[in-house]
């Protein structure tokens, strides 16, 4: 027997006795202690070479340790502040994640692991699929379901048109005031939520697509092109005149990207001017000139036309989809 067998068995050893130790858990002490001793067998197993099968017995334990942590932490009364006295003045009697000993990557891995259906946590937990790739086909699943529940509209189109809600990682005024104001009118989507959208099985083989997007979410929106099958040509840039909100500046514009798929040049001669300068109004709410300025370029009498994220009712030529009654 070799130098790294008999390693390989004493660290088996250890994690048998882990796993018991798991089972018998009830804390957040008592689990997050197998977590730390599984995620350190894991690293030895990897340092001393010790083998796929030992690494992957420690990595198992460590996620089945990291979702019973996950379940713990969903219900347990946590301070997200700072230890102390609250802005009531009263002092804050549950504890932070950062003195239960947990960092917030740790929370969050966890959580997510917990929230996870049985059948995608096997996945993870054995090795079969990253978290990454598990939470993505989750996300897909989802977004399909809420597709279906919502109807979206049968066909190939030629011109659509969509403002996603963005979500933005950097908060324009606080975080708090964001997910209020996003909230209120339509619920945000994170970037790569929109890209799973099937929107390059709804556009005809030669499509335009105009897109929305915000200037500290113009990468982002190239991301979404991509992903949706177009390719970028122009933009319109909408002058709010007013002034808005911002981070490094205040934002008083939007982008109206014009991209493309196939072979599908304007049907009118017309230039129309690419900045337009109109005030703006209601919150996300984006002036009707827009889609007379695309039923202009591409008349409505050579193909389909679609709304994504509608947001009021569409004219008769528009199919829509999205949330019409926020």
């Amino acid at each position: 027997m070799n130098d790294k067998t008999i390693k390989a068995d004493l660290m088996v050893v250890q994690l048998d006795r882990a796993r018991t130790a798991l089972a018998e858990a009830k804390t957040i002490g008592e689990t997050k202690k197998v977590l730390d001793i599984a995620h350190a067998a894991y690293i030895y197993a990897v340092r001393q070479q010790l083998g796929e099968e030992a690494k992957g017995y420690a990595h198992s334990i460590k996620y089945e340790a990291c979702r019973k942590l996950g379940g713990i932490l969903a219900v347990t009364p946590l301070n997200a502040g700072s230890r102390g006295i609250g802005k009531s003045g009263v002092t804050l009697a549950n504890p932070t994640i950062e003195e239960l000993g947990i960092d917030k990557r740790v929370s969050w891995l966890a959580q997510k692991l917990a929230a996870m259906p049985a059948e995608a946590f096997e996945l993870v937990r054995d090795g079969t699929k990253t978290l990454t790739a598990a939470l993505s086909a989750l996300r897909k699943q989802s977004i399909k379901a809420d597709l279906v529940e919502r109807e979206l509209p049968r066909g190939r189109y030629r011109v659509i048109y969509a403002d996603p809600p963005w979500w933005y990682g950097t908060p324009q005024h606080s975080k708090t005031e964001q997910v209020a104001t996003l909230g209120t009118h339509y619920p945000s989507m994170k970037t790569g939520a929109i890209c799973d959208l099937p929107v390059g099985d709804m556009a005809a083989d030669n499509a335009v697509l105009f897109l929305w997007a915000t200037s500290p979410l113009l990468f982002e929106a190239k991301e979404v092109i991509d992903a949706w099958g177009f390719t970028y040509k122009a933009s319109i840039v909408w002058d709010k005149v007013l002034h808005n909100v911002g981070h490094y500046v205040s934002v008083r514009h939007e982008f109206l990207l014009i991209c493309t798929r196939g072979s599908c040049l304007p049907d009118s001669d017309k230039l129309h001017d690419s900045v337009v300068s109109i005030e703006r109004t209601a919150h996300s709410a984006k002036p009707e000139q827009f889609r007379d300025i695309i039923d202009e370029m591409y008349t409505p009498v050579k193909g389909d036309r679609l709304e994504l994220f509608a947001r009021a009712a569409t004219p008769k030529h528009w199919a829509s989809w999205g949330n019409q009654d926020a």
